[in-house]
């Protein structure tokens, strides 16, 4: 990937990444290619202060030396980052906006997977439709914990999971023949292009303060899900 296509912003501490679908925030346990290895590359040292899905976009902040990173972790553990996200959730929540306050914890069977449960630690996210199509939503988060798969976990809890999510939801891709009332296949495309195959779920800003400055990171709403809402605006009847 072409680093400076994706920075959104950067500063003697700081710099923020509009991060692709598809690419890990930081190396796995293979040792895959990263985001972290590319700005590495770019800047020398570069320290992990929080962290994307693979397949979800937007907005993430790494910090360049020790002390920005130990004032920033400082920060998110502190609750002081506010955080928004947008996505697509399958059907439509019965109130326009609200709070899910429920406890998240590693899945006792499913590996690599959380659960709603009692015995999680405490976490709080507030959503509020934008937009309702006939069979999807187009909703804003606000994160106020940072739990593993928090909004996946508890968009799942309330019925109404995130769209291609293969871990908690059907995970089929969306495609144009399902969204368009008398759409035939031509003969040249018997097998359909997805609209969208990944995880519609976007980082979209990051608001904080440090060091007396103020933060307002903005991740713009990349291709493949604006083509997907155009395409829900277009045939939504």
């Amino acid at each position: 990937m072409k680093l400076d296509n994706y920075i959104i912003f950067q500063d003697e501490d700081v710099v923020a990444v509009n991060k692709p679908a598809g690419v890990l925030t930081v190396p796995d346990r293979e040792g895959n290619i990263s985001l972290k290895n590319h700005l590495k590359n770019a800047f020398g040292e570069i320290y992990t202060v929080h962290r994307l899905d693979k397949e979800t976009s937007g907005v993430v902040v790494f910090a360049k030396n020790e002390s920005a990173h130990k004032q920033l972790s400082l920060l998110f553990e502190g609750r002081e980052v506010e955080k928004f996200y947008v996505g697509l959730v399958l059907g439509k929540p019965a109130d326009e906006s609200g709070s899910i306050d429920a406890p998240i914890m590693e899945h006792p069977v499913k590996r690599g997977s959380m659960v709603v449960n009692k015995k999680g630690k405490a976490s709080l996210t507030d959503y509020a439709v934008l937009e309702t199509f006939r069979f999807y939503s187009w909703l804003q988060f606000q994160l106020h914990t940072g739990r593993t798969h928090q909004i996946r976990v508890h968009m799942k809890y309330i019925g109404h999971p995130i769209v291609c999510d293969d871990l908690y939801g059907d995970g089929k891709p969306v495609l144009i023949s399902s969204l368009k009332k008398n759409y035939n296949l031509s003969k040249k495309e018997d097998d359909e292009r997805p609209i969208l195959s990944r995880l519609a779920l976007h980082s979209w800003k990051l608001h904080f303060k440090m060091n007396e400055k103020e933060y307002q990171l903005e991740a713009e709403i990349p291709k493949d899900l604006r083509a997907l809402l155009q395409q829900l605006r277009k045939n939504n009847t």
